[in-house]
């Protein structure tokens, strides 16, 4: 299975629940009639245009479909991979890394292991970057209390 592909809703009563992650947001039309244009996505995600045309320029976003007068035509599987892509940035995860991870998607599932890896490092990352911030915020709480029992 890949990034991309969803499980039946049974599956994921058997395994047990991601408590980090949250459900997946509801696509705006169903499958077979999702063909979204770039102004479209642009609303759904956040994204800009030139960010959209950049993931596909520097392989981050697969293969995009084409109208047959070349406009770039998004399905919902374009927006859950965009959505994921996302919280990759969000985690600050570098450019490289995050292309380094759609290519090995493509290559399948001979590659599981490398992209476990890769998550797992970003999630350390993520993990130090947290515990620092909450060091920061109790310096910011101190700070806050001192000020507050001053007045």
């Amino acid at each position: 299975m890949t990034v991309m592909q969803t499980t039946p809703a049974a599956a994921e009563q058997a395994t047990p629940a991601d408590i980090c992650s949250a459900p997946p947001r509801p696509h705006p039309r169903p499958d077979g009639q999702d063909r979204y244009t770039i102004s479209e996505v642009v609303a759904f995600t956040g994204l800009t245009a030139h960010t959209l045309r950049w993931y596909e320029r520097i392989g981050l976003m697969p293969h995009v479909d084409r109208s047959h007068t070349g406009q770039r035509r998004y399905s919902n599987r374009d927006l859950d991979w965009l959505e994921f892509v996302n919280k990759l940035r969000l985690t600050g995860m570098p450019v490289a890394d995050m292309v380094r991870y759609a290519e090995l998607v493509r290559e399948g599932e001979s590659t599981y292991a490398e992209r476990q890896e890769l998550l797992e490092s970003t999630r350390r990352d993520v993990l130090a970057r947290i515990a620092e911030l909450h060091d920061t915020l109790a310096v910011l709480d101190r700070k806050i209390s001192f000020y507050a029992t001053e007045r």
